[in-house]
C-alpha cells in the first residue's frame, strides 16, 4: 500500500490533484483511514497510469473516467493502443524538430543573396542569354523561371558548392566511361548526378521522379556536344556512356 505522498512523489502528480481525482470519482484510494489518510494499491496505480496516458493524448477527465469504467475496458489492449499512439506522436515530433532545425539553420547562417546573372557566371553575357533562350524553347518559360527562382534561394555559396559537386561527379564519370553503364559504382555516381540535376531543375521536392525527363536529358547530351565536352574536347564516347547510364538508372530506379 502507498500513501498519497508516496504516489505523488513516484508519479509526479500533485497531492492536491490526487485529492481532486478522488473527489470526482476518477481515482479512489484503496483504503482511507479513520483519520482520513488515503492509501493506494497496485490496481489504483495502474488506473493512475491510464489516466496519465489518456491525458497525454488530450482526453478530458470526464472521457477518461467513462473509458476506464467501461465494463469492456481491457488494460492490455489499452496499453497497446497507447504505444501505437505514442509512436505516431514520436514520429510527428521528430518531423517537427527537423523542420525547426532546418528553419533555424536557414535563418541564422550567413547567406549571400544571389542575383539572377550569377546563374550564368563563367559564361559571357551573350552566351548566357543564348543558353537561357534555348532552355526556354526546350522546356517553356514557366519551367525555366521556376528553376531559376529555386536556385536563387540557395544563395551564392551553396550554388557554387552545388556546381563544384556537379563538376566532381562529371569528372569521376568521365574517368569511368570505359566501364559498363550499369556498373554499381557508375550507378552510384549517376544517383548523385540525378539529385543535382533535380536541384538545378528546382524539382527536388516534387513527388514526380521525372524519369522520362532525366532519360531524355541523356539524349540531349548525345545530340548537343556542348554538354559533354571535357577540357575543351568533344567526347562522343563519353556522351553515349552518360546517356546509357542515365537511361539505365531511370529504368531501374525511377519507374
Amino acid at each position: 500500500m502507498y500513501s498519497v505522498k508516496e504516489v505523488s512523489r513516484s508519479s509526479g502528480v500533485t497531492i492536491r490533484t490526487l485529492h481532486y481525482y478522488d473527489n470526482i470519482g476518477l481515482l479512489k484510494p484503496k483504503e482511507r483511514t479513520e483519520a482520513g489518510y488515503r492509501y493506494y494499491g497496485e490496481s489504483e496505480l495502474l488506473r493512475l497510469q491510464q489516466i496519465l496516458f489518456y491525458k497525454e493524448l488530450d482526453f478530458s477527465l470526464q472521457k477518461i473516467g467513462q473509458l476506464l469504467d467501461d465494463s469492456e475496458f481491457d488494460l492490455v489492449v489499452a496499453l497497446k493502443c497507447h504505444k501505437k499512439s505514442l509512436k505516431k506522436r514520436g514520429e510527428q515530433i521528430k518531423t517537427l524538430l527537423k523542420t525547426i532545425d532546418e528553419t533555424i539553420y536557414h535563418l541564422t547562417k550567413e547567406k549571400k543573396i544571389m542575383k539572377p546573372e550569377m546563374l550564368y557566371k563563367g559564361l559571357s553575357k551573350e552566351i548566357g542569354t543564348v543558353y537561357r533562350q534555348e532552355a526556354i524553347r526546350e522546356y517553356g518559360k514557366k519551367v525555366i523561371e521556376h528553376a531559376e527562382m529555386e536556385l536563387l534561394k540557395l544563395g551564392e555559396a551553396d550554388f557554387e558548392l552545388l556546381k563544384k559537386n556537379f563538376e566532381k561527379i562529371n569528372k569521376e564519370l568521365f574517368e569511368m566511361h570505359k566501364t559498363s553503364p550499369s556498373d554499381e559504382k557508375v550507378q552510384q555516381l549517376i544517383s548523385s548526378h540525378y539529385q543535382i540535376i533535380r536541384t538545378f531543375w528546382g524539382t527536388v521536392k516534387s513527388k514526380d521522379s521525372q524519369a522520362k525527363a532525366y532519360a531524355n536529358l541523356g539524349e540531349l547530351y548525345v545530340a548537343d556536344e556542348r554538354f559533354t565536352m571535357v577540357n575543351g574536347q568533344v567526347q562522343p564516347e563519353y556522351a553515349q556512356f552518360l546517356k546509357e547510364a542515365m537511361q539505365y538508372y531511370a529504368q531501374t530506379q525511377l519507374l
